[in-house]
């Protein structure tokens, strides 16, 4: 994948509905955050289904799965380094890259390592498999 094609494992600042906000109404998630995209599938129509899990400094509570980012998963993110933070993989939001108006600019901040990112997506898809994973669809 080239150009300005997301891949697995980048970083974008990205408008994340939380599934909660969804649920009240909401449309648009209230702040940017930094996302990582998680896994890239085509649906039927030949467009791109982006699967973006949230960065977040709040530690999971209870019955909710993160993954904790190392300091140099942090750096090669362009993360900051100073606070904890999680890679959420409860909870994705589903956005089909060709119509996305939410994912406003395609230069990433920066990119997880491969086996970072095969953790992301190894641990998003034991959530699916328990059925406790949370998709909010953004198309």
């Amino acid at each position: 994948m080239t150009g300005n094609f997301p891949e697995p494992g980048q970083v974008f600042e990205y408008h994340f509905l939380w599934h909660w906000q969804q649920k009240n109404g909401q449309t648009e998630g209230s702040k940017k955050r930094p996302c990582c995209v998680t896994i890239i599938v085509t649906n039927s129509k030949g467009q791109h289904i982006l699967f973006i899990a949230p960065i977040t400094s709040k530690a999971p509570d209870s019955g909710r799965v993160g993954i904790q980012v190392p300091e140099t998963e942090a750096r090669r993110a362009k993360l900051d380094t100073v606070i904890p933070l999680w890679v959420m993989v409860d909870e994705l939001n589903a956005d089909v890259l060709e119509a996305s108006y939410t994912l406003e600019d395609r230069t990433p901040r920066g990119q997880f390592t491969t086996a970072f990112t095969d953790l992301i997506i190894r641990s998003a898809q034991e959530v699916r498999r328990a059925g406790k994973l949370s998709v909010t669809s953004r198309t």
